[in-house]
């Protein structure tokens, strides 16, 4: 008795159990089975045909004196051999058929009508076969098939759709057909012959991957539970869509040969799953207690969840309940009894109402059959793994179901599969280019990893991307912010130098205010380097350019007011001058506040409109996912560069014509070096941000506020500090007045 087959008949018996006991589907109605044996035989299959529509206890073909074992339906399987020999008997008495494992091909005249597939329309199966082999571009694979109908027809249609689509075949071959234990030993040569062929494919050099279509079942018989099944681990394989089916697993826990008195298969399938006897007549037998535990043995031998073909023969009996209901209860239901409680009607009125059946299972799921009599459902994808023991666990992967949108008909996590234990082996094939691996020999492409991974060295495998941004934590984070605090220091000691000698003439003659304010928005120009440093937060992602922006703008504008003073100072100097009255604090706060609230205006704009914020950068380094602050507004962002560099371009252009003004301390000659340090730090801040990638970026953009701004310190502010600090005597109004 082969384990899963026996799996077949309790899944039978626990549906049965299920219908009798519930009182929404046949009330007062007792539904029963007779379970018979073809031996994968014809003769064996006509007779238990023939002994089905027989009084029980008698072998009497259509003769049937037993008012109490109406015979309503017949679910037959799992292979197509044994429903077509029961089709040939049964569709002559107009029997509903249930059909589950491999479909024959019928005569759709004669026996269509009373044929019902629980299986989906094969078609659906064999296109997401081929799409799982262009999913993983596996174009050079090898076929085995079926020793029946079903095989030539795959061979037949099936083959040629694959080729069409670019997949070319190593071999195609069919497997030996099933029969009796008396050819056991003529199978078992043919597939080692099989065996033979297989190793010697180059389908693949270091394994294969099995593909396996729902038709198939893993059973096996007690001689393997020391076979080896490694070959099934990561193999792929089909199962109709379904749900766990409650209570099951429980229902299988507490059977055993010592309660079930009635199950004549179980002391048989007993004593060969756990190799022992009942009867012990050898002394080298072990004597079978009864008390064994199903869940004790490999899944090899037998599985405690219920298996795809298991749960068909469980919808099947579900189906014929519904038909019962549908076809007893809509009328009075003591019409339909006479002695001993028992229905009168026929199994051809019956298949009228199995063909319009729509329910839900006990498990949830949707049951109804489309005008081919198959069943309206979708295939589960299936990856098996196996482990040491001989057991094996079947994961759900993927789905294909007809019934879904076109672009949700067919999907799979890659990520979830487990597949086969072999090494990557790239003979002779050229390796993979930058950025992309294979995992697979004799792919006729590499494929991309995905964004936040990269590439190993051999590039067969796809490593995860660590996260950057420039931290505190490392030397060149702690560089720049050491960098940072030192300038403001120095450009908080100027603006104390300045306001301690606020009344000496070369402070004065500067604009006290404007030179306040200068040194002010240099220092927090310095300590605004300090925001572009750590870990970017939606916080300082919104003040980083803005406050930059603006800190900037109110520097460049100071710098562009004090040339201008300059050159009115000169120019007011000549007679009935019509320049003096621009010439004083007022005009000097109007530019630079004008100034600096377009500015404010613009980051105004760009926060309310589209404002930076974190963001993972995955593209630009090839090995890195860079953390940082996506600027929101390209246009926005450019914008406030190019005000302040079109301050910055003005300011340097007054200056520049104004450098020639007689005077023993000319102001607008350190301004136009001042500016000139600036535009040239700006110049090439350009290319040199646009050529790094990374964090490198923001450590370019820090460099060059630092050194900008140190330009205008060190420029504009060094030769007074100088002259104020060690040349006290040369801070008088006479050295000031003094002509060149």
């Amino acid at each position: 008795m082969w384990g899963q087959i026996y799996q077949h008949i309790l899944a039978l018996i626990f549906a049965i159990k299920e219908i009798n006991e519930n009182p929404q589907i046949l009330p007062n109605v007792t539904l029963g089975f007779h379970i018979y044996n073809s031996y994968f035989t014809p003769k064996w299959t006509y007779h238990a045909s023939l002994e089905s529509i027989s009084t029980q206890g008698r072998f009497t073909p259509n003769y049937k004196c037993d008012s109490q074992n109406n015979l309503v339906a017949v679910i037959g399987g799992p292979i197509s051999e044994v429903s077509l020999y029961m089709a040939d008997i049964l569709c002559s008495y107009k029997i509903p058929q249930f059909i589950y494992g491999s479909a024959p091909v019928i005569d759709k005249k004669t026996q269509a009508a009373f044929f019902h597939q629980m299986f989906p329309n094969l078609e659906h199966q064999y296109e997401a076969i081929l799409q799982i082999l262009l999913y993983f571009k596996w174009t050079w694979i090898g076929v085995i098939s079926g020793h029946d109908d079903n095989g030539e027809r795959f061979e037949q249609n099936v083959i040629p759709m694959f080729a069409q689509r670019g997949v070319c075949f190593d071999f195609i071959m069919r497997i030996p057909k099933m029969s009796y234990s008396s050819e056991i030993g003529d199978m078992v040569e043919e597939g080692f012959e099989i065996n033979k062929i297989l190793m010697g494919s180059t389908v693949n050099k270091n394994g294969k991957v099995w593909i396996m279509t729902a038709q198939m079942d893993f059973i096996s018989i007690p001689l393997q539970r020391d076979w080896d099944i490694d070959f099934l681990h990561g193999a792929i394989s089909f199962a109709i869509h379904s749900s766990e089916v409650v209570g099951f697993h429980k229902f299988l826990q507490v059977r055993n040969p010592t309660s079930e008195k009635a199950d004549g298969f179980i002391r048989v399938f007993w004593e060969q799953a756990f190799g022992c006897l009942f009867s012990n007549s050898m002394q080298d037998e072990e004597i079978c207690s009864g008390e064994e535990k199903l869940e004790t043995l490999p899944a090899s031998v037998f599985e405690m969840s219920m298996t795809g073909h298991s749960y068909s023969v469980f919808t099947a009996a579900y189906v014929v309940a519904h038909a019962l209901h549908s076809f007893v209860y809509p009328y009075e239901l003591a019409f339909f009894y006479f002695h001993f409680g028992s229905i009168l009607f026929s199994p051809k009125q019956l298949n009228h109402f199995v063909k319009s059946i729509s329910f839900n299972n006990s498990d949830g799921g949707k049951v109804s059959f489309n005008q081919n009599g198959e069943l309206e459902s979708g295939f589960d994808i299936i990856n098996w793994v196996t482990f040491p023991n001989q057991s094996f666990r079947r994961v759900k992967v993927g789905k294909i179901d007809p019934m879904a949108p076109q672009e949700e008909e067919f999907s799979i996590c890659e990520e979830a599969i487990v597949w086969p234990r072999k090494p990557f082996c790239c003979y002779d094939c050229i390796i993979c280019p930058e950025g992309k691996i294979s995992n697979q020999t004799d792919m006729d492409e590499c494929f991309q990893c995905s964004p936040d991974h990269y590439p190993n060295v051999e590039k067969d495998l796809c490593v995860p991307k660590d996260i950057r941004f420039l931290s505190y934590g490392e030397p060149l984070g702690i560089s720049l912010a050491c960098f940072a605090l030192s300038l403001s220091f120095l450009a908080a000691l100027v603006l104390w130098i300045f306001i301690k000698h606020r009344e000496t003439p070369i402070v004065k003659a500067n604009n006290c205010n404007l030179s306040y304010t200068l040194l002010t928005s240099l220092l927090l120009s310095f300590l605004c380097a300090l925001l572009f440093i750590g870990r970017p937060e939606k916080v300082t992602c919104l003040l980083r350019q803005t406050a930059f922006g603006v800190i900037f703008s109110v520097a460049v504008s100071c710098v562009l007011t004090k040339t201008i003073i300059v050159v009115l100072a000169f120019m007011v100097t000549k007679p009935g001058s019509s320049m003096r009255k621009w010439v004083g604090k007022q005009q000097a706060t109007s530019i630079v506040l004008s100034c600096s609230l377009i500015q404010a205006a613009l980051c105004t704009v760009w926060l309310a409109t589209s404002p930076p914020f974190p963001d993972l950068d995955m593209q630009s380094v090839s090995r890195e996912i860079v953390l940082q602050c996506n600027e929101g507004s390209v246009t926005m962002f450019y914008c406030v560069l190019g005000f302040m560099g079109l301050l910055a371009i003005v300011s340097f252009s007054v200056a520049f014509l104004a450098r020639k003004l007689p005077d023993s301390f000319n102001e607008a000659k350190f301004i136009t070096f001042s500016m000139l340090v600036f535009c040239s730090v700006w110049l090439s801040f350009v290319p040199t941000y646009l050529s790094t990638k990374g964090k490198y970026m923001v450590a370019v953009e820090i460099f060059s506020i630092l050194a900008s701004s140190a330009g205008l310190l060190g420029c504009i502010f060094s030769p007074k500090c100088y002259i104020i600090v060690v040349k006290p005597e040369l801070n008088s109004k006479e050295q000031l007045r003094r002509k060149t």
